[in-house]
């Protein structure tokens, strides 16, 4: 690749010796053999820690087309291997179609030292850098690559804006003479809790073996007081280690490298770039190993910022297309690297669950891999998972019935909540008839309604649903008539079935709520959260907090007749939507609507018996619960909406949502919808795929109560995996539901599945296949004639 005429970066200052600085520095070198670069790193390449480093089949051949020589370098030096072993309680399970290719890291850095020699790069090891400001003085462009620790960052954190976030496991970074021939997950119960060991292989008879465990664990094991004669201190750990793991070691020793115990970090940055300089690799994030390399992360940090210069017309937007380019990837890689390393966090949680199913979540953990991955990857293991989760064969595990009290859902879909903000007077009338009544024909096994009001200053705004009268009571029978007569039973009408029925209908639950302080606002799409412009009612809240000062009405604080007032709203409520037909009930305790706003400490500072502790902010929302489920059938299941965490500093957390859900158990809820956020308007939601499932995941987990898992949920290959994880009972969709009414028939269709789960009503049989279309591959006239 020729240099350009139109040089941008003439001269190039890489701090850190790294191979994301070494690779950088290369690729610039080659890209433009007239640049003069010089990499500064203060030790020497023996000295670097850890042992292998793991490339996916993408970067491998990201870095064969930026450099052919870097590439035959590494490709001699590969271990390759395409299966995951997993151990769990003396059971090995493996599952295969995976790939991966691993090197010594050491070896690595020497390739990366001989190129950047070759090219004429000027690598000054043993030699501390100046600072980036100094260098940025007489120099182009300056990346810093120095690493987790980045001295770079720190000196410039006004403008890089880093958060540095630690998390609760300890681990150790060992090598094994261990000749593996897979990825190797060993889980360890011991007396002291629950260890694990990440193994791969990364030359022939030598494995990495990263031993890791909570911090408690830790503690009690007596790692924390273990120390030695070796320089790195780690003799008594790792003759601890051999003994521990001596099962999978089978007399085969242990080493270290600079090894010690450690709490991983994860690094993020507001911004990458400042001025001429630029954060490359672990300076500018990282992702926690249980999902792959830092070192893979930093060399495509250094292709794509070496291509970036090649194509801008100058440094400033070459750094600007480079973050541009990086941040999402990089981003969406952190997300799944912290769904990763939490799972591991609660491992304990999960060990009971038999060796199959176990197995798949762990495989499943960051969310990136599903049941169609690993279907497409090894069949014969999915096929296991299924038979373990009961899923009868050629049923996907998504249209396997589920029991909560005398209320048998044909499948495991929901149609999650969603308000419409079209009554009149808090009347449900022809538009949700034919909403609720689609969603029952598209297939779904329960379809919930928005969140009806108990009273007519219990609503969000003018458009919401009620159930404080006859005509609301009515009017929902109409609707609940219609799902149980015609809600996708296959028979054009034969009503709603019952436990063990062969094609039970849809079912329809009632959501009741109040909106306390986030009431009175305009419709969404008239300014979401915006108060009246006139017509404005009284808001009450446990607290005089208003959701936005300045913006939204101060609520009045309630006083103890008031709390029994509405609690008694709630009862009547209940009784009426018995009454209207409904299935199921559930408790809008989310959001930060009335009951929520009572359990998170940022909206409830009440100092009476209503507020302060845990216990004291749940006693109203659970006096509530007591009510309505005295009322509400015995033989029909009672839910509860929380918000499982607050996304903001001091509000509730996932510790808070296993207390509230275990309480909610006790005072007779069967199934918790564990949903996030929404509580103050100054949140920080991390959102991304599944986000909110892992606290679902946490709570069906640590209490055995059933969970409906919510939260960026998109496709059927999400819901399968969800729920044979163990991770969720039922799934609840929303945005997928307004796209497509029927998106459970056609999730059945594109799965080849036609059983009595997801039956077509009659009227719409001729459209369970997909239509046809447009053919692009009939046959194409001769147009040449050959010789």
């Amino acid at each position: 690749m020729p240099g350009r005429r139109d040089r941008v970066a003439e001269r190039v200052a890489v701090i850190g010796g790294g191979p994301g600085g070494l690779y950088a520095a290369a690729l610039l070198k080659r890209l433009d053999p007239d640049r003069s670069v010089t990499v500064w790193e203060r030790g020497a390449p023996e000295d670097t820690f850890g042992f292998g480093v793991v490339f996916s089949d993408e970067t491998v051949g990201g870095i064969e087309s930026a450099d052919p020589v870097v590439y035959a370098g590494m490709r001699k030096e590969f271990v390759r291997w395409d299966a995951i072993d997993i151990r769990h309680r003396d059971r090995l399970t493996r599952s295969g179609g995976h790939g991966f290719a691993a090197l010594d890291r050491r070896r690595l850095l020497a390739l990366l030292y001989a190129r950047c020699r070759d090219l004429g790069v000027d690598v000054r090891i043993r030699t501390s850098a100046p600072t980036a400001a100094e260098l940025a003085a007489d120099h182009d462009l300056v990346v810093a690559a120095d690493g987790a620790h980045s001295a770079t960052r720190t000196a410039h954190a006004d403008v890089f804006r880093p958060r540095l976030t630690a998390h609760d496991c300890r681990y150790i970074w060992l090598s094994a003479d261990l000749p593996l021939d897979a990825f190797r997950f060993e889980v360890l119960e011991t007396p002291y809790g629950v260890m694990q060991a990440h193994a791969y292989p990364y030359r022939r008879g030598a494995s990495t073996f990263v031993v890791e465990m909570a911090e408690e664990v830790w503690r009690r094991a007596g790692f924390d007081r273990l120390s030695g004669d070796l320089p790195d201190g780690t003799e008594g750990t790792i003759a601890s280690c051999e003994k521990l793991f001596a099962g999978v070691l089978e007399g085969r020793a242990l080493h270290g490298n600079r090894s010690r115990w450690q709490s991983f970090t994860t690094v993020a940055n507001g911004r990458w770039r400042h001025g001429r300089i630029v954060l490359l690799g672990d300076a500018a994030h990282t992702a926690h190993f249980s999902i792959g390399s830092g070192t893979k992360l930093a060399m495509e940090d250094a292709l794509a910022l070496a291509a970036s210069l090649r194509e801008q017309p100058d440094v400033d937007a070459a750094l600007a297309a480079y973050e541009s380019e990086r941040r999402p990837v990089v981003e969406s890689t952190q997300r799944a690297a912290l769904a990763s390393l939490e799972w591991f966090e609660r491992l304990g949680s999960y060990v009971d669950q038999p060796p199959t199913q176990f197995a798949f979540n762990l495989l499943t953990r960051s969310r990136r891999v599903t049941h169609g991955n690993l279907r497409l990857r090894d069949r014969e293991f999915t096929d296991g998972v299924e038979r373990g989760f009961g899923a009868p064969p050629g049923t996907p595990p998504m249209f396997t019935p589920f029991t909560l009290r005398g209320l048998t859902l044909r499948n495991r879909v929901v149609v999650s909540p969603m308000d419409m903000y079209v009554a009149r007077d808090g009347v449900p009338g022809d538009f949700h008839l034919v909403h609720l009544g689609a969603r029952a024909l598209g297939g779904a096994g329960l379809v919930m309604t928005e969140m009806v009001c108990v009273s007519p200053n219990g609503r969000i705004t003018p458009g919401c649903t009620g159930l404080w009268n006859d005509e609301q009571e009515a009017a929902w029978r109409r609707i609940t008539d219609f799902v149980h007569r015609q809600g996708g039973t296959g028979q054009g009408g034969t009503g709603q079935g019952g436990p063990g029925h062969d094609a039970p209908g849809t079912a329809i639950g009632l959501q009741l709520g109040h909106s306390g302080r986030k009431g009175s606002t305009r419709l969404m799409w008239e300014g979401i959260d915006q108060p009246l412009p006139d017509g404005n009612w009284p808001l009450v809240a446990p607290s005089a907090l208003p959701y936005r000062e300045g913006v939204n009405q101060v609520p009045h604080a309630l006083t103890g007749r008031e709390l029994a007032g509405i609690r008694d709203r709630f009862a009547a409520a209940a009784e009426r939507g018995a009454r209207a037909g409904f299935d199921l009930l559930e408790l809008h305790c989310a959001h930060g609507y009335l009951l929520s706003s009572f359990l998170s400490p940022l909206t409830n500072r009440r100092t009476d018996r209503y507020g302060g502790d845990l216990a004291g902010r749940l006693r109203f929302p659970l006096e509530v619960l007591d009510a309505v489920r005295a009322v509400w059938p015995s033989r029909k299941p009672l839910s509860v909406r929380i918000s499982a965490t607050d996304w903001a500093p001091g509000g509730a957390t996932g510790d808070d949502a296993v207390a509230v859900a275990r309480a909610l158990a006790d005072h007779g809820a069967d199934v918790v919808d564990v949903s996030t956020g929404q509580v103050v308007a100054d949140e920080r939601p991390a959102f991304g795929r599944s986000y909110q499932t892992p606290f679902a995941d946490r709570i069906r987990n640590e209490t055995g109560l059933p969970v409906i898992a919510v939260g960026a949920i998109s496709s059927w290959d999400d819901v399968n995996s969800l729920l044979l994880a163990g991770r969720a009972d039922l799934c609840a969709l929303a945005r997928p539901h307004l796209y497509d009414p029927h998106w459970t028939l056609h999730a059945a269709a594109e799965q080849s599945y036609a059983g009595p789960a997801a039956p077509w009503p009659a009227p719409y049989l001729a459209g369970s296949r997909p239509p046809p279309t447009g053919r692009t591959d009939a046959p194409k006239p001769r147009l040449t004639l050959d010789s």
